[in-house]
């Protein structure tokens, strides 16, 4: 079986789901391009928890519409992709002896369902996404994505879903331009991305200011650590979406 990449995909608004742009078709010709999945282990930033990791074992997962003051065209918006309990099981098992709930009813917020619709509109490839567990270090959610990583050989695609710069209380949408500290540390993300040097990005703390104000409350940025995580010894790194709209970044990153 072909070793799937594993993607993080920095989704930006959950407009960029039903709109026309750049990043929307970025993410369709991803889709397109890559080795059909069997199925999807989703690390997504809207799914956060305490004292354990939970991964979503219902097998027919609703679309969960986690935001507001949107267009009522999005809160239309349905993704009926199916799950997979044996995967959400599997994904336990690789991640033991750690503990894990395997949670019945969770379905998809759109921090999945964003980015999987216009990769793959038929929603016919299973979906199962794994929460942020934030009484965990960020070293621990690396080493998460080290210990997911041979799902990539059973037929999965590891994704994260999130941005490298989130800050929201920074943005001003009225003035698109990103501010220079998120230029800077996003350049800063992707030199050490592919230089392969992650204990930095791990330890982003050690970065300094522009860390600290880009990465906030680091629930978008720890989806990243997954995926570098799954990275293999000498697997090569490419971006396949690379800008940073006001104080948000829309970087994609794809290893394999």
């Amino acid at each position: 079986m072909t070793r799937m990449p594993a993607l993080f995909v920095g989704h930006g608004s959950p407009m960029n789901a039903i709109e026309d742009n750049a990043w929307s078709r970025a993410w369709a010709a991803i889709g397109r391009d890559l080795p059909r999945p069997r199925a999807i282990a989703m690390v997504s930033a809207h799914w956060e928890t305490r004292g354990a990791t939970a991964v979503s074992a219902a097998p027919h997962p609703e679309t969960i519409h986690d935001f507001g003051g949107f267009p009522q065209t999005l809160f239309d918006v349905r993704y009926p992709a199916p799950g997979h309990p044996a995967l959400a099981a599997r994904i336990g098992e690789q991640l033991s002896p750690d503990p894990v709930v395997q949670h019945p009813s969770r379905g998809l917020d759109h921090g999945a369902w964003g980015v999987l619709k216009p990769m793959y509109p038929d929603a016919d490839i299973p979906v199962v996404q794994i929460s942020l567990d934030r009484d965990r270090s960020s070293r621990w959610h690396y080493e998460a994505g080290r210990r997911l990583s041979a799902l990539r050989d059973e037929g999965v695609l590891m994704m994260g879903s999130g941005d490298i710069v989130h800050n929201l209380r920074a943005a001003d949408f009225r003035r698109p331009e990103a501010p220079e500290w998120a230029d800077r540390f996003n350049e800063t993300a992707k030199a050490l991305i592919l230089a392969g040097d992650h204990d930095p990005l791990i330890d982003w703390e050690t970065l300094g200011p522009d860390a600290e104000i880009a990465i906030n409350s680091a629930e978008h940025y720890l989806p990243l650590l997954y995926v570098l995580g799954a990275q293999g010894a000498g697997e090569p790194v490419s971006f396949f979406t690379d800008d940073v709209f006001a104080a948000i970044s829309m970087t994609g990153v794809k290893v394999g």
